[in-house]
């Protein structure tokens, strides 16, 4: 966990104008649900990420700013340092540390650049996700829920080492910080099904999130996608059957095999399915999933079937139900990758 070493800082306007040109075309990193990122340069060569947050409660400045500011105090070593934040009018403007390997979906869902990533690195990164979702679920001061688990919100230092993103950002979103919202932020492929379709929102829901993210990261493949998974719409009942087939290996993606780990990623998959199990109360917590991944010998539970379990190609009936099944003001970031 790294110490407060920096101020947190209110920047002027024209500051973040002049460092990204204006929120220039070519300066634009990305766009998700909460709004586009922009990559900047201070003038003495500080390399920044601006997030231009979209309208939201309309909450006023000091409101706004004591919300970030509490936000800004959660330090580790993978979540993305907030540096400070911007308001003028309706602009309400986040100032992150620049990160220069882009996210996680830049590499693992690429053909080219998956290979760049080999099993050790996976593992890694695996871990790193887990630790900072459980610092933020458990010990840190403001608990938080982060509710758009994906991989473009996961970036990547120059060492590929995994910080999240966007942590906190949906309490910021919210009026209020229950257990049930009627304004639901995420995308659809990576939200539990309680959450999706009733506002229900726990740690669970982002430990669901993560089981996806791991799989994802073992497949090279999104779970909603083009991309064929036998008989299942999604990548979930697709990786539950082969798993319970004992033809798991066939989840991996073909870069990573044959290799002498194959131990260590049918532990990764079982964990990845106790995850993603359609009920809430069947999940592991964050500090269960580091705990079997820190020690290779701990006995691991049979996995339930998963959400979604039952989404089969052609049964267009049961698919077109549960996409529809959401609430009012729902928020669904793009998946396209940044």
């Amino acid at each position: 966990m790294e110490a407060e070493l920096y101020e947190f800082s209110i920047f002027g306007f024209n500051q973040i104008l002049e460092a990204t040109s204006n929120f220039s075309e070519q300066n634009k990193l990305g766009e998700g649900g909460f709004g586009p990122v922009y990559k900047g340069k201070f003038p003495e060569g500080i390399e920044i990420a601006v997030k231009r947050l979209a309208s939201h409660s309309g909450q006023g400045f000091i409101e706004f700013k004591n919300e970030v500011q509490l936000i800004a105090k959660l330090q580790h070593t993978n979540l993305v340092r907030l540096l400070g934040c911007c308001s003028q009018g309706e602009d309400k403007i986040l100032v992150y540390e620049y990160l220069p390997n882009k996210s996680l979906d830049f590499f693992i869902f690429d053909e080219n650049r998956k290979s760049l990533i080999d099993w050790n690195r996976r593992l890694v990164i695996i871990e790193g996700i887990a630790e900072g979702l459980l610092y933020l679920h458990k010990h840190s001061r403001l608990r938080v829920i982060h509710r758009d688990l994906k991989p473009s919100n996961i970036l990547l230092d120059s060492k590929m080492n995994p910080k999240i993103s966007d942590f906190g950002l949906a309490k910021i979103f919210s009026s209020t910080e229950a257990d049930t919202t009627r304004r639901v932020v995420g995308t659809y492929g990576y939200m539990a099904p309680e959450y999706s379709s009733e506002g229900l929102f726990s740690i669970k829901s982002d430990v669901f999130s993560f089981g996806v993210l791991v799989l994802e990261i073992l497949s090279g493949k999104r779970n909603s996608g083009s991309h064929q998974c036998g008989d299942f719409i999604n990548l979930l009942g697709y990786a539950w059957q082969l798993h319970d087939e004992g033809r798991w290996d066939e989840v991996v993606d073909a870069s990573l095999l044959p290799k002498c780990n194959s131990i260590e990623m049918m532990r990764c998959i079982i964990i990845a399915l106790l995850c993603v199990q359609e009920n809430a109360v069947d999940r592991p917590t964050m500090l269960d999933v580091v705990a079997m991944l820190s020690n290779k010998t701990m006995p691991l539970a049979e996995p339930k079937h998963p959400a979604y379990f039952n989404l089969r190609v052609g049964n267009e009936e049961e698919s077109t139900g549960t996409q529809s099944c959401t609430i009012n003001d729902m928020i669904i970031s793009a998946t396209a990758a940044r």
